[in-house]
């Protein structure tokens, strides 16, 4: 048995062109650009994640929100970026090869994304729009620890958060406003 997720072939054009970003800013310009290209493209929803080599600030892994193209309630864009990462470097775990991988991501993770995070092997996460701004929208973040950044700073990951926030928002404002399928928004209440 085997589980394949087409990968479109905007990501791979839009990936090849990136070797190193210095700043956290251009890191994140360039993920929430993968993000509204994912609209553009109607490949997935209005996320998208990369990890970035700390030590260089290299490009390793690039991804945007495969579910509603994929199937797979799996596809975030999160999950995506470090399978790769760690595919790319031949680890489970990204802190096996010595090195210090941040992602980077266009939301803050949802529970499921946030497990992932803990357990990949990254030393930081950056993030732009919030959970509250992702559940405007009608999405469900799931069951996350209320002081979440403080579990994963416990875990020796740094997190950084609001970085190109209104940009982010602007993404998935435009994804709602035309009509966007918004999966898992059953939150209970």
């Amino acid at each position: 048995m085997r589980i394949e997720i087409e990968w479109p072939p905007w990501v791979v054009e839009e990936t090849r062109r990136i070797d190193k970003l210095a700043s956290q800013l251009e890191r994140m310009a360039f993920v929430v650009r993968l993000s509204e290209l994912n609209l553009q493209h109607a490949s997935g929803g209005p996320f998208a994640a990369a990890v970035f080599d700390r030590r260089d600030h290299a490009l390793v892994a690039a991804a945007p929100n495969l579910v509603l193209r994929s199937g797979y309630a799996i596809a975030h864009a999160e999950l995506l970026a470090l399978a790769l990462a760690q595919r790319v470097r031949g680890v489970f775990d990204l802190s096996e090869d010595g090195g210090s991988y941040e992602l980077v991501t266009s939301a803050e993770p949802c529970a499921m994304c946030l497990g992932a995070g803990c357990w990949s092997g990254i030393t930081a996460l950056v993030c732009a729009a919030r959970a509250e701004d992702v559940e405007a929208i009608g999405f469900d973040e799931g069951p996350k620890p209320v002081d979440w950044r403080t579990a994963l700073a416990d875990r020796g990951i740094e997190v950084t958060c609001n970085v190109l926030r209104d940009e982010a928002v602007a993404v998935l404002t435009r994804y709602r406003g035309a009509g966007g399928v918004i999966y898992n928004g059953r939150a209970t209440r």
